[in-house]
């Protein structure tokens, strides 16, 4: 199997779906003629012409309010915010239309759509560049979020994101775009939107992660379990649905449990897990669950990220304190 980046499996998928199904189509600012920001686009513009790998104006409500209509009318759009952090311009679009599609029509129609969006801070950007709203859209009932962690799991949940009946937000760490490579097989696969992955299997603590906090995580236990301890990791994949099931098997039989966030602290993913937890199997729990996550400020600029995002050493202190309690 070729080793590919995220970038490369990211474009593996895109031309993958176009090429099998002609009502997909890609949309957004530059990703055309120039193959995007992070050229996850390159050379689809060539290969499918003008019609199918749109360029659009700046303007993401405009690029979102068109991909409904497509959507609506027959066609599965692929639709890029350039970075996450202009897409907050698109969320009425997003609340008030596609996610409420499906209900809205009683079931008559659906909203086919998916908006792909890099985001994550670690490569040094500038302001609006390096949020981590991925609880922002995972409380709109009707939509989907969906993470990748590695460009394996990248492709094969795109793939499965296109070939969805209901709006997808498809969140890209850019951090993982080139950071390292995979095995991705020749072959079509997808992966189930909603279910969760065991990234690896332990009896005394169960840790959760999720895009590009995945890859420290895996250190980190990697440098605890030396001196003996059994860790069970999750990678999340999707935000929502929340996979609950597989978090809660794995807490009930390990007793403990860390989650790794890159996002703030307050009103995160890692809080609702949290609340998931205490809701099904709280009387299993041998020591409280912590979370480590960036914290309830801006995400700061350049090399000060550094000190912001959990890094392997505030993982590791914070694995070890919870198998200690």
């Amino acid at each position: 199997m070729p080793k590919l980046t995220m970038v490369q499996a990211l474009n593996l998928a895109l031309r993958e779906e176009m090429e099998r199904d002609e009502s997909v189509l890609v949309m957004g600012e530059d990703v055309g003629i120039d193959g995007g920001v992070f050229r996850v686009t390159d050379g689809l513009h060539e290969q499918f012409g003008p019609q199918r790998s749109l360029d659009t104006p700046l303007a993401e409500s405009g690029i979102l309010g068109t991909a409904i209509g497509m959507a609506i009318a027959g066609l599965r759009p692929v639709a890029e915010m350039q970075f996450s952090g202009f897409s907050y311009l698109m969320m009425g679009q997003w609340e008030g239309n596609a996610t409420r599609m499906r209900s809205r029509t009683q079931g008559q129609h659906t909203c086919p759509l998916v908006v792909r969006m890099p985001y994550g801070g670690g490569v040094r950007a500038l302001e609006h560049h390096s949020e981590s709203r991925e609880a922002m859209y995972a409380t709109c009932p009707g939509g989907k979020v969906v993470i990748p962690s590695g460009p394996r799991n990248a492709r094969a949940l795109l793939l499965a994101a296109i070939r969805d009946d209901d709006p997808v937000v498809f969140m890209e760490p850019k951090h993982s775009y080139r950071s390292f490579r995979e095995e991705v097989p020749e072959e079509s696969e997808t992966m189930p939107i909603g279910q969760a992955q065991v990234a690896r299997e332990g009896d005394d603590l169960t840790v959760v992660a999720w895009g590009a906090m995945m890859r420290p995580t895996l250190k980190a236990v990697d440098e605890v379990a030396a001196k003996g301890a059994s860790i069970e990791v999750i990678d999340l994949l999707t935000i929502n649905p929340l996979d609950s099931d597989t978090i809660c098997a794995s807490v009930q039989k390990t007793g403990r449990c860390v989650i790794v966030q890159e996002a703030p602290r307050s009103f995160g993913v890692a809080s609702e897990i949290i609340a998931r937890i205490n809701d099904d199997v709280l009387l299993y729990l041998e020591a409280p669950i912590k979370r480590l996550t960036g914290y309830d400020v801006v995400t700061p600029y350049f090399g000060r990220e550094k000190s912001y995002i959990p890094p392997v050493s505030r993982i590791v202190h914070g694995l070890r304190e919870t198998l200690e309690f």
